[in-house]
């Protein structure tokens, strides 16, 4: 069992910067794909990038330039680096762990993110 806890969301200004963590608290993610996918409201949850174990990482072209994800798998934490924030980033965002086909064994709670002037 996994259990994911992300960390790092809040309130920051357009063209501003960020950094969100998601830590495994329990069980072993070494071997898993992971990803952070983002939600805002009325909207259906999109994916934000995705990281293979080894660390190579995809992204959408919505963020790609601008969202950089990384992993430390030692201290079993997966990061997502935002830059160049705008407004439209306002979501809350999830980490997933350990894609099987389609779908994702386990998931955070979530962080909220909030791009404001």
């Amino acid at each position: 069992q996994v259990h994911l806890v992300e960390s790092g969301g809040g309130l920051v200004q357009p063209g501003g910067s960020l950094t969100l963590s998601c830590t495994a608290s329990e069980g072993i993610i070494g071997s898993y794909t992971m990803g952070w996918y983002r939600q805002a409201p009325g909207k259906q949850r999109e994916p934000v990038g995705t990281i293979l174990s080894g660390g190579t990482a995809y992204y959408p072209n919505s963020v790609k330039g601008r969202f950089t994800i990384s992993r430390d798998n030692a201290k079993k934490t997966m990061y997502l680096q935002m830059n160049s924030l705008k407004p439209d980033d306002t979501a809350v965002y999830y980490c997933a762990a350990d894609l099987s086909g389609d779908t994702w064994r386990y998931w955070g709670q979530g962080t909220q993110v909030t791009v404001s002037s």
